[in-house]
């Protein structure tokens, strides 16, 4: 008998993700915490000569140099205003390599199961609806879950 609760839990288990949510403008999003590899506070940002708009520029951090993109720009939201609670997250991805966000606030670290995840019909009217992969319901919050390889894109 316990080993048949021991492989529901693991069932269970398997279709839970982390997220962790952020919040750009009045808006929260979710990022799956797999590629997350750091999260630091704000710094100052070499200015790089003709790359996207959205391409803040680049930083280094402990002897690697990161790009710097802004989701607000890339998602056409007004520029980002640098408060107190603005960090830059540093994200792997394999098809991407090294890159980091910048996002108004880190709020907190949610574990969403997929039956609370609904998945996005997309809207090509929509222009920042391809960003996003699903709506995430954490009690009576909704997160919007972004796709990062579509926001990473190049456009």
């Amino acid at each position: 008998m316990d080993q048949l609760k021991t492989v529901e839990t693991t069932a269970v288990a398997e279709e839970a993700a982390q997220y962790i949510v952020v919040r750009l403008g009045e808006e929260q999003y979710g990022i799956d915490i797999r590629y997350v590899d750091n999260i630091v506070r704000m710094q100052h940002i070499t200015r790089v000569p003709k790359v996207a708009p959205y391409i803040k520029g680049v930083i280094n951090l402990r002897g690697e140099v990161i790009p710097v993109m802004s989701v607000r720009l890339k998602m056409d939201l007004p520029e980002d205003v640098e408060a107190k609670s603005t960090r830059i997250i540093i994200l792997k991805l394999e098809q991407h390599g090294t890159i980091g966000i910048i996002v108004d606030e880190v709020k907190e670290v949610v574990t969403l199961t997929t039956d609370c995840i609904e998945k996005m019909a997309y809207d090509g009217n929509e222009n920042k609806s391809h960003f996003i992969s699903g709506i995430g319901k954490d009690g009576e919050e909704l997160i919007s879950l972004l796709d990062l390889n579509s926001v990473l894109l190049e456009k």
